[in-house]
């Protein structure tokens, strides 16, 4: 089974989460696809980079949520998704590029 990057999981989390609530219109349904996506990749992190890494990169996920808002009335929700997902999978690709 072909596994997916803890770097990728993190992006789709975020992505996906603001997609879920955005066409269902039930934030708290986003916002449980956002928690069960980060919850993976703070496994992967976890095991891939140790607890240390893991908090860091786990802390940066939610910062990387909470900054999207005031981004969003900056450049729009989408363009503001787009933006912090990709931080977020270059910080995660960083983080855990050497440890496998």
């Amino acid at each position: 089974m072909a596994k997916v990057p803890a770097a990728v999981v993190a992006a789709s989390g975020l992505i996906g989460g603001y997609g879920v609530a955005r066409w269902t219109g039930k934030r708290p349904l986003g916002g449980a696809a956002l928690a069960v996506a980060g919850s993976l990749a703070a496994y992967e992190w976890n095991r891939q980079a140790g607890p240390r890494a893991a908090a860091g990169l786990t802390a940066a996920y939610v910062a990387a949520f909470a900054g999207s808002h005031p981004l969003a009335k900056k450049t729009g929700a989408w363009p503001a998704v787009f933006a912090v997902a990709s931080g977020m999978a270059a910080a995660s690709w960083a983080v855990t590029r050497r440890a496998d």
